[in-house]
């Protein structure tokens, strides 16, 4: 048997039987409670895994869709990422392809555990795959087209300096519905950065990243903690948690996505990832000994540091150096009209409050998603996001409304579609 066929019949037939046997077991689970006393947001028994097909009406047929312009690359430069026309209907997707007779056998694995989970997987905040197929010796996995690109080429792109309060309220709400589902499923994300953030035409948000998704599920029982480390890992090293990082024998749980996800609000804030500029090692020790990042505003930079010039002053690492003695939190994240820095503003006591809970040093001490769905910091949201975001992103405007430009098989209408694109950095926009 060839290696391509070994994998299609991997990536296909025995993902869909071990598939049905998790299911199974999850199944089980909801009538076997446990003897011992598990964790408290697993105290209840695993409701049954939803058996409806999460895929759309796409059709596995490679003739079906015409790829239109490269707009990413990954998987250690095996995957490329095109942007592409359904043909039957003229919708707009997104095509992953894998080229899988240059993948090793761990790859292959990799991408089973991720083919598991997307047909597991059913919610509104997670990014849907339409489909999944091989064509040749390809994989080709079908996503939504997200004009907005990810939340990290929005920052890369337009708020160089962070985004609004209002705007990043929205964006983590949707990223904490996806981890309450995810978590209650028994699954762990370990990949939650600003760069998995995606947002579509109509200002929805999307969580993606699900390649590192682990589960904490053995035997149909849920497991109290994990000690995998994740393969692939070294891009997301600065999200991770100080207990992933140090792999110790106390392991860690679902406590690590909420770390990542204060690491990602201040990422979305601040314009740059903390630890961005520090070697691995340092990073870990700064983590281990209790080093949290911060929001960068006027009540954690130091005065004098305001009046320096923003290359002159320690805010690029994103850690604060100690409280600001400047006035009160009052404005919602917005620097003022005229400011000598771009970190001359104030965010609001409850986003504070909030980024500070998500990094706690201990584990324990961090909410889970469920709990910090209530959290006042989301109070200031009053519409849906389909509503609010893109006004909160002008001066951005989504690469959509394809029915107002050329037909993309049209010179003027693909130069126009291309010329849109080359506005985001998608080259780690990971589908």
């Amino acid at each position: 048997m060839s290696f391509l066929r070994w994998v299609s019949e991997k990536l296909s037939v025995e993902s869909l039987r071990d598939l049905e046997l998790f299911g199974e077991q999850a199944q089980g689970s909801v009538h076997r409670k446990p003897s011992t006393q598990i964790h408290e947001d697993s105290c209840e028994s695993l409701t049954s895994i939803p058996r409806q097909d999460t895929m759309g009406s796409f059709l596995p047929d490679s003739a079906s869709y015409e790829l239109l312009t490269v707009i990413g690359r990954g998987l250690e430069g095996l995957m490329t990422v095109n942007l592409a026309r359904y043909r039957p209907t003229g919708e707009h997707a997104a095509v992953r392809r894998i080229d899988l007779e240059s993948c090793t056998n761990d790859m292959v694995n990799y991408l089973q555990g991720e083919l598991h989970v997307s047909k597991l997987f059913h919610h509104p905040s997670i990014l849907p795959y339409k489909t999944i197929f091989i064509a040749e010796n390809e994989l080709w996995v079908i996503t939504p087209f997200m004009a907005y690109g990810s939340a990290r080429d929005l920052i890369i792109t337009h708020f160089t300096d962070g985004m609004s309060e209002l705007a990043i309220a929205y964006i983590l709400l949707g990223v904490l519905k996806a981890l309450e589902y995810i978590h209650h499923m028994g699954y762990v994300h370990r990949s939650v950065k600003a760069s998995h953030v995606l947002v579509s035409a109509d200002g929805q948000v999307f969580l993606s990243g699900l390649r590192s998704i682990f589960s904490l599920i053995r035997h149909g029982q849920r497991t109290r903690v994990l000690h995998n480390f994740p393969p692939y890992s070294v891009k997301v090293l600065p999200w991770l948690s100080p207990e992933v990082l140090q792999q110790n024998l106390q392991g860690y749980d679902f406590h690590s996505d909420i770390y990542s996800l204060g690491i990602t609000a201040c990422e979305l804030a601040n314009g740059h990832v903390p630890f961005k500029d520090m070697h691995a090692t340092q990073m870990l020790l700064e983590k281990l000994n209790g080093t949290v990042p911060c929001l960068l505003d006027t009540s954690t930079i130091p005065p004098e540091e305001l009046t320096m010039k923003p290359s002159c002053s320690g805010a690029d690492s994103g850690i604060c150096e100690g409280p600001g003695a400047s006035g009160s939190r009052h404005t919602n994240g917005e620097p003022p009209a005229t400011g000598p820095h771009p970190y001359s503003r104030t965010f609001s006591p409850h986003f504070h409050a909030f980024v500070e809970l998500c990094l706690q040093r201990d584990p324990e001490k961090r909410p889970s998603a469920n709990a910090l769905l209530g959290h006042p910091f989301f109070k200031q949201i009053k519409r849906r996001p389909s509503e609010a975001l893109p006004e909160l992103l002008q001066p951005v405007t989504a690469i959509a409304s394809f029915d107002c430009v050329p037909p993309p098989d049209s010179p003027t209408g693909l130069a126009s579609l291309e010329s849109g694109l080359s506005l985001l950095e998608m080259d780690d926009w990971d589908f």
